[in-house]
């Protein structure tokens, strides 16, 4: 086996070659074998051993990964290969394919410029095969498609080689819709895919084996002979006349973007500045001239070098001992050093040019989406995450002398995964974690125990909901404690499209900057003079300055904000956070003295004139949801629909192929969080098979929310009964 060290010096003699480098991504639903394919790739660049591959999942390279054959975060490595006398350089990112894990997938899009999509044709396209997708097209990475363990369309389902052609050509139909629906629109014909191109293979990653229309006429076979050496299980036959790796990798180079190709429509995709600048018209060009503008997508903790950063160079150069501006920091930044992480190895190198990807050490606290510039520049967009946390447990240590070791654990972890939400909950001393899913947090306990060595006690899951209302209020009056300053106050329903729009990262958090932020929230549905007006977007939940001429307002302004986005973290009807409210101040009277406007003052009265006002007008829950997708034998049919009707869940779709039933169904996250899971398999003797999907929020029955008020409020530590209006209105 070649020694890693060398293959990162034959890496690093390519890397200035643009138009033969590929940063691409392996994506998938859960199990269809990105990682497996992984491997064989890894062989072929030398790096372990052929006949591991398939088996071994170097990517996987975590105990929590290795335990349950499972991809839980993102690994990337650079792989260099040889095609057409021509030599490439692949940087790869293996990505999960478990839901709760789609936040690695979303930061990783990021980073890339081509996507190999790797499909299953039992299972076919499922939940999270159409969510990987869709974060690709939105972030214009081009896709290819790899059909996987098409060995399982004989050996399973026992179809004839006529019935096997038709299952494939139906699965390629099935993902160009996904296409056309998804990508941009000047691509939506373009990135179709199709075997007769050449951006369509099938094989098994497992048994290192793959074909398409190219190498089919390069090796002068055909589809009937692949079909017979399937049936006749001659994977060894197979593997010779066709190892996976002659078939993926030229498909890699044909068919996927150069960085210096992609950047030309990908940057004004992702970044918002004017691309006729110097730095702007750098990164549309990949100038590894110019100064260095790089992206972080992901962020890793090193035991020696501390937290690592990865980002993506579109511009420049990189190398140790550079000083770079961090979006959100003040002042310059030394790096220390440059590297490549080979899978679970870093490498240190001299430098990496734009169009590649860097391991970045020795900057100060940086984050998931920061900029690094030599020049200061508009950020890169924020990287937006379909998914939300939907479920919390309360976590403490077994001994309280690790209480200042959990919170540092923790502080890492959240920095690693921003999907993953840390909160300490001042009236009880616990830290309450949220993530996607049962088996997110249930990951995040084991790294706690295993990786950081923290004895935990953790509580039983907890539904996450959000409070929001439907109709209008006001003016309401909200007076400081002082009685010096007052505030008249508007509430009422922030549109849906603005909401949306919110949602697909087209409007930011934050205070809106320049007109472009003004015209997105006009395209989004609001009215000019609104949209003029606002002042801060917090969790799609906007605060407006509707007045006019009023005195002393600006001075206490950012006050005045720091309450309305403590009203918006903590609704007054169960203390959750709240969504899609619109607060319009349209007059105030405020104190001249500085000393009697301060914050003990200012916060307390915007923030009790929001509860006030949104009381006033009705709160309600809202519920997240999940749609799942069940496979189940057909004689356990009935009774696995009414158990699922008895958890409040709707029916979507139900379909049968021979004596397997697809069962479609959305169901409230509070209704599975505990003994769903169990009650499905005794339902069904073990034999269900289910993968889920975030399927937003969406209104509590009313008969429901008196006694869901309740019980989240005891739990807090707040009266049980719900305040009035009245009570902050005084």
């Amino acid at each position: 086996m070649v020694r890693k060290e060398y293959v990162v010096e034959e890496i690093t003699k390519i890397m200035g070659n643009l138009d033969n480098i590929r940063n691409i991504a392996i994506i998938a639903h859960v199990h269809h074998g990105k990682t497996s394919l992984t491997d064989s790739l890894l062989a072929k660049a030398g790096l372990i051993p052929r006949s591991s591959a398939g088996d071994l999942l170097y990517t996987n390279y975590e105990a929590v990964e290795k335990d349950r054959r499972m991809t839980v975060k993102s690994a990337y490595i650079s792989l260099a290969f040889d095609y057409q006398s021509k030599d490439y350089l692949v940087n790869l990112i293996d990505t999960p394919g478990h839901v709760d894990f789609g936040g690695d997938v979303t930061r990783a899009m990021r980073a890339i410029d081509g996507v190999v999509l790797v499909v299953d044709p039992v299972e076919g396209v499922m939940p999270q095969t159409e969510t990987v997708l869709r974060q690709a097209m939105k972030e214009k990475a081009k896709p290819i498609l790899f059909v996987n363990k098409v060995d399982r369309l004989l050996n399973e389902l026992r179809l004839t080689p006529e019935q096997t052609q038709q299952r494939l050509l139906d699965l390629i139909v099935n993902i160009n819709k996904l296409i056309s629906e998804y990508a941009p629109e000047e691509f939506a014909e373009k990135w179709k895919v199709g075997v007769e191109s050449g951006s369509v293979a099938f094989g098994s990653a497992t048994n290192r084996w793959a074909v398409s229309v190219d190498t089919l006429k390069a090796k002068n076979i055909s589809f009937k002979q692949i079909f017979e050496y399937t049936a006749a299980g001659d994977e060894a036959k197979l593997e010779q006349i066709a190892p996976i790796e002659d078939a993926i990798l030229p498909m890699i180079a044909k068919h996927l973007p150069s960085p210096k190709e992609a950047q030309q429509y990908r940057i004004p995709q992702v970044w918002k500045g004017d691309v006729n600048t110097d730095d702007g018209k750098a990164m549309v060009g990949t100038d590894a001239k110019a100064k260095a503008n790089i992206v972080i997508f992901k962020i890793m903790n090193d035991p020696h070098s501390g937290e690592v950063a990865i980002g993506r160079i579109f511009s420049g150069v990189v190398k140790k001992g550079m000083e770079f501006y961090l979006s959100g920091h003040q002042g310059l930044q030394r790096l220390q050093q440059v590297a490549l992480y080979m899978g679970p190895e870093k490498i240190v190198v001299d430098e990496i040019p734009a169009g590649n990807i860097a391991a970045l050490i020795g900057l100060r606290d940086p984050a998931v989406g920061d900029t690094m510039s030599e020049n200061i520049i508009e950020p890169f967009e924020q990287i937006v995450h379909f998914s939300k946390p939907v479920v919390t447990k309360a976590i403490e240590p077994k001994d309280p002398k690790d209480t200042t070791k959990l919170i540092e654990a923790l502080r890492k972890m959240q920095k690693e995964d921003p999907t993953m939400q840390v909160v300490i909950n001042q009236d009880t001393g616990e830290h309450l974690i949220s993530g996607m899913g049962e088996l997110h947090l249930e990951i995040k306990e084991t790294k706690l125990k295993d990786d950081f060595g923290i004895p935990i006690v953790t509580s039983e899951p907890i539904v996450l909901y959000t409070e929001t209302i439907e109709g209008k209020a006001g003016p309401i009056i909200g007076k400081s404690p002082n009685k010096h300053n007052r505030f008249f106050i508007e509430v009422g329903v922030v549109p849906e499209t603005f909401q949306r729009a919110f949602d697909e990262g087209e409007i930011r958090e934050g205070k809106p900057k320049g007109q472009n932020a003004i015209e997105a929230m006009i395209k989004a549905g609001m009215d000019r003079p609104t949209a003029k007006g606002v002042v801060q977007v917090t969790n799609k939940n906007v605060f407006v300055d509707a007045t006019h001429g009023v005195q002393g307002l600006n001075d206490v302004m950012e006050l005045l904000i720091e309450g309305f986005n403590n009203a918006m973290k903590d609704g007054p009807l169960a203390r959750e956070k709240v969504t899609g409210v619109m607060v319009s101040i349209v007059d105030a009277t405020i104190h001249e003295d500085p000393v009697h406007r301060g914050p003990a003052q200012i916060i307390p009265a915007i923030r009790n004139a929001i509860y006030a006002g949104m009381l006033t007008t009705g709160v309600m829950l809202l519920e997240p949801k999940q749609n799942f997708t069940i496979n189940i034998p057909q004689d356990t049919m009935s009774g696995v629909i009414s158990f699922l009707q008895s958890k409040r869940g709707q029916i979507t779709s139900i379909s049968q192929e021979r004596e397997q039933v697809t069962i479609l169904a959305k169901m409230p996250v509070s209704e599975v969080i505990k003994g769903f899971s169990n009650d499905l398999r005794g339902l069904t003797q073990g034999r269900a098979i289910w993968y889920t999907e975030f399927a937003g929020y969406e209104k509590l029955p009313k008969e429901l929310q008196a006694k869901v008020v309740r019980e989240i409020r005891t739990r807090k530590g707040q009266n049980p009964e719900p305040p009035t209006p009245e009570q902050f209105m005084d």
